[in-house]
């Protein structure tokens, strides 16, 4: 059986899919880590990554052993917990990602209800995109992601949050409500790329995936997009909750029926953490926070929970 520093070296090779990276990542030099590795393959009777690629790539047994990895170091990681849980010296350190477009709210709501209710925990709370968050939940970098669902992946476990419409800024129109044919002859504002909300929009108003809005804009900067339909015209989408943050006119905003379905947009806020954690009670305290401060009755909506991918 291989070793467990074997295992970490392996890990860190995965995570970097370079061994000088990942020797610097282990503080140990090149050589060594590459031998360690070499004699775990021995070991195993098994190539774990195919050295022909750049950067490395898993080979077929590497896909299955990390999973198997991953598993054996969150299970090894209880023992030093217990000890110094048993010492009393024990602090957890809680790391959470979340998407701007849900931090903008959620962060200022809970900040406050998350002291209380964790007391003796070390919180760190960081904004990234979504497929950033993924990586960074595969890497071990985060313990619970926030963000705009639905996602499966079977190595992580979902739980819904909240849901909560999407409605357009619209100042120049008159009405409550807006049909997305009738957005077709506006111009959208929209995120750059790697925005949940963009690619929701770009679905829902049928833009098309290579669609650019002829403004080149850079940034998860919902503000600015305001201010570019006050000044420019056209429209761009807010979920609801942002609304209150921003504290916008209730009658700029108006809600939006698909010209087909006559539904609702809406999102999905879901969380996402490893199936294997040994930090779940804390991060069911954060889960069961969010669901009770946000959660209310959908149920007179037809709401369209939209796709961010």
């Amino acid at each position: 059986m291989i070793s467990i520093q074997q295992m970490q070296y392996i890990l860190s090779v995965n995570d970097n899919r370079h061994y000088q990276r990942a020797s610097e990542a282990c503080f140990v030099t090149q050589p060594t880590l590459s031998m360690q590795i070499k004699k775990a393959e021995d070991e195993l009777g098994y190539l774990i990554f195919d050295r022909s690629t750049n950067p490395l790539t898993l080979t077929v047994f590497g896909e299955k052993l990390i999973v198997i990895i991953r598993d054996i170091l969150v299970e090894i990681e209880k023992i030093p917990k217990l000890i110094k849980t048993m010492n009393g010296t024990y602090t957890e350190h809680l790391r959470v990602g979340i998407i701007p477009t849900i931090s903008a709210y959620l962060v200022s709501d809970m900040f406050d209800k998350w002291k209380i209710s964790l007391p003796n925990i070390q919180l760190t709370i960081e904004e990234m995109k979504s497929d950033e968050l993924l990586i960074a939940l595969e890497r071990k970098e985060l313990d619970l992601a926030i963000m705009a669902g639905p996602h499966n992946q079977t190595n992580l476990r979902t739980i819904p949050l909240f849901k909560e419409e999407i409605k357009a800024y619209l100042p120049t129109v008159l009405s409550e409500t807006i049909l997305t044919n009738e957005l077709t002859e506006l111009h959208p504002w929209l995120l750059s790329k790697g925005n949940c909300l963009r690619t929701q929009m770009i679905h829902f108003c049928g833009l098309g995936n290579d669609f650019n809005g002829g403004w080149n804009y850079e940034g998860g900067n919902l503000e600015l997009l305001l201010r570019m339909v006050d000044v420019k015209g056209g429209y761009t989408l807010v979920p609801n909750e942002y609304l209150r943050v921003l504290k916008l006119d209730e009658s700029k905003c108006k809600r939006i029926y698909s010209t087909e379905s006559k539904e609702i947009p809406a999102r999905e806020i879901i969380s996402l953490f490893p199936n294997r954690t040994i930090k779940w009670d804390s991060i069911e305290k954060v889960i069961r926070g969010i669901q009770l401060n946000y959660g209310k009755d959908d149920s007179d909506k037809n709401l369209q929970v939209l796709n961010w991918q």
